[in-house]
């Protein structure tokens, strides 16, 4: 006997409705069930890389992703924005010092405290991006307006729009303009200083076979002086050989004179003659003494061989 037809459909129906359950919660439905709180950030530059479900960040740690995104436009104003909504899990923040069970005005006061959401690379390489929130005081909280129910956190720009602003006001075309005008000058100084190497090298080539001539001569002048001085030295060594006797002899009458006189003044300590005799012994002596003189004058100024010369005459 088969069962009456609306139990059957009945039974289909109920079936349906529990596989649809069982979809949302294993497909991201928990979720649902989660104390999360909506956030909305409207970005006014570009959000590429951005997808839904891209992690929502404080200083590293998830604490949230990324809803949904739509895009808006203003016909008559022509205008447009793209409000980024956020689902943060309230279970991963703590609050202190705030309105008990209210995030809302806990999040609302930080924002005033300087709460920015800011675009983050995720990977360079695949250009995924992440918002994260951080703390930012003293930055304008620029609001849209258009939160849709859900709590507004201003934006600030990324790193990225940063860079490509600063660039912006470095007025790349007048620096191109400064830097081939620059490259044009030193052009013309190269070829100024090319165009005076070539005579440079010559006058260096002449000044050092110049240089190099004058040290040969010097050389050749230093070893003829060298070659003098050593004749010199040998002739000098010759004389005192050669006339070293003469020299000996001329000292030995020397010492004889020296001799005579020192007896000659023992004569006149014991004369006891008369005062005639006295002074011609004193005369004598007075002349000999002058002989003396004239003998060393002679040997301290006159050559050698002139004093020879005369002690043989």
């Amino acid at each position: 006997m088969t069962a009456p037809r609306p139990v059957i459909v009945g039974a289909f129906v109920l079936g349906a409705l529990a596989l649809a359950v069982t979809a949302i919660l294993i497909f991201g439905g928990l979720h649902l069930f989660a104390n999360t709180l909506r956030i909305v950030a409207v970005f006014p530059h570009s959000i590429a890389g951005l997808e839904d479900g891209a992690p929502v960040t404080f200083r590293g740690l998830r604490i949230g992703s990324v809803e949904r995104m739509k895009l808006h436009i203003d016909v008559l104003n022509h205008t447009t924005w793209i409000p980024v909504y956020l689902d943060v899990d309230l279970s991963r923040i703590s609050w202190t010092n705030g309105p008990p069970h209210d995030p809302r005005a806990n999040l609302q006061a930080a924002v005033a405290a300087g709460l920015r959401a800011q675009l983050a690379s995720q990977s360079l390489v695949s250009g995924q991006m992440s918002v994260d929130l951080e703390y930012y005081p003293g930055t304008p909280a620029r609001l849209s307006g258009h939160r849709d129910g859900a709590v507004e956190i201003p934006t600030v720009p990324s790193d990225l729009e940063n860079i490509k602003e600063q660039l912006r006001e470095l007025n790349l075309p007048a620096i191109s303009q400064s830097m081939q005008a620059t490259l044009a000058s030193m052009r013309r100084v190269l070829a100024d200083i090319d165009g005076k190497i070539d005579p440079l090298a010559s006058s260096v080539q002449t000044t050092l076979a110049s240089a190099n001539a004058a040290v040969r001569d010097l050389q050749r002048a230093a070893t003829r002086a060298s070659a003098d001085i050593e004749r010199l030295s040998e002739e000098s060594r010759s004389q005192i050989r050669v006339n070293g006797q003469d020299l000996d002899r001329l000292l030995r009458a020397a010492e004889h004179t020296v001799n005579q006189a020192d007896a000659l003044i023992a004569s006149l300590s014991a004369i006891s003659a008369p005062r005639g005799d006295l002074q011609a012994s004193l005369r004598d002596l007075a002349a000999s003494a002058s002989s003396l003189r004239d003998l060393t004058h002679d040997l301290d100024h006159a050559p050698l061989r002139t004093l020879l010369r005369k002690d043989k005459q």
